[in-house]
């Protein structure tokens, strides 16, 4: 696959450069600048949030530091999680002297560092940790705790930020984000792999004429795989899915977002989310702030999640809550 480079090796730093140098608001940091942050600092007497995770997926992790939302994100190679000094460099950073919430998604890597991080700072800076864990295609309700974290994580982003903004205690936004995260299902499907860059081959191989349901981001194995069908009954499988899992005695309103895992244009998104609103309406489901576009990628993949957040009447009002990413603004 051909890619605009200058090489495998400067892959990730040249694209953080630029990240910064198109959105003044952010600025890097840390021993090896690999942690972008909010170009002012961290606010003096608020609830630090920092997330982390490996490049390959913008706008998800970095594009989501900015006022009411993430502080400070240590970001590691393509598909790699961040390194530890980066964790610990991320937590400093995000820290104003409230304590710090660790959110990010469930992976490994990702866990093991920022947890060696945390034992690191223990003693100077208070930390807590959530994690993502919104996608019901990788293990059932039962083994929830073994969900990975996928798109669904920028909910606990927006309301968790929107928590410490308005300045809620460590304890308090930390609870804020974990509804969050419980209050969030994602299954999403692939229709063509990508390739890391440096790599000789794609990550994965799918038929022309297939597609595959509940694949990971990083190309790991989904539900099953199947011919390629028309729009609306893939979209009423996956919302079918992610509907199983509705909060008992939730009130009705949800927020949608349909994603973009690279490939795949804003038509062919707009076409699953007029679905996803008519069978919503159907049920009885009001849409509140609906998300269409690219949130969390994997690359040049070609596939699509839908996320749904259900809502009550706090978490409504944290996700309208002001706040001023580069990729997701509310004003």
């Amino acid at each position: 696959m051909k890619k605009i480079m200058n090489s495998a090796s400067t892959y990730v730093d040249d694209v953080l450069a630029g990240l910064v140098l198109a959105h003044p608001r952010l600025a890097l940091g840390g021993s090896a600048n690999r942690v972008v942050h909010r170009a002012g600092g961290a606010r003096k007497g608020k609830v630090g949030i920092t997330s982390g995770g490996g490049s390959g997926h913008l706008p998800l992790f970095t594009g989501y530091v900015g006022q009411g939302m993430l502080d400070s994100c240590s970001i590691g190679n393509v598909f790699e999680g961040p390194n530890v000094e980066s964790c610990i460099d991320a937590i400093k950073i995000a820290d104003g002297g409230a304590g710090v919430l660790r959110l990010y998604g469930n992976y490994g890597g990702d866990r093991m560092n920022f947890d060696m991080a945390g034992e690191f700072l223990e003693g100077e800076i208070e930390t807590t940790t959530v994690l993502g864990t919104d996608d019901v295609a990788s293990a059932s309700p039962d083994e929830g705790k073994k969900r990975r974290g996928v798109a669904g994580i920028i909910y606990a982003y927006k309301i968790a930020g929107a928590k410490a903004e308005e300045g809620a205690d460590l304890s308090a936004v930390t609870a804020t984000a974990a509804k969050a995260v419980a209050a969030t299902k994602t299954i999403g499907l692939a229709l063509s792999p990508c390739q890391v860059p440096g790599s000789a081959k794609p990550t994965f191989e799918i038929a022309a004429d297939e597609f595959e349901l509940g694949m990971g981001i990083h190309g790991e194995p989904g539900l099953w795989r199947s011919k390629l069908k028309p729009a609306d009954e893939i979209v009423d499988d996956m919302l079918s899915r992610l509907l199983e899992e509705r909060p008992a005695g939730h009130g009705g309103r949800v927020s949608v977002l349909v994603n973009s895992l690279g490939a795949t244009p804003l038509e062919e998104l707009l076409i699953m989310y007029r679905r996803v609103a008519a069978k919503l309406r159907e049920t009885g489901i009001d849409i509140v702030q609906p998300l269409v576009g690219h949130y969390a990628t994997s690359m040049e993949m070609a596939g699509a999640s839908i996320s749904l957040c259900f809502l009550d009447e706090e978490l409504e009002h944290l996700l309208s809550a002001p706040s001023g990413s580069p990729f997701w603004e509310v004003k």
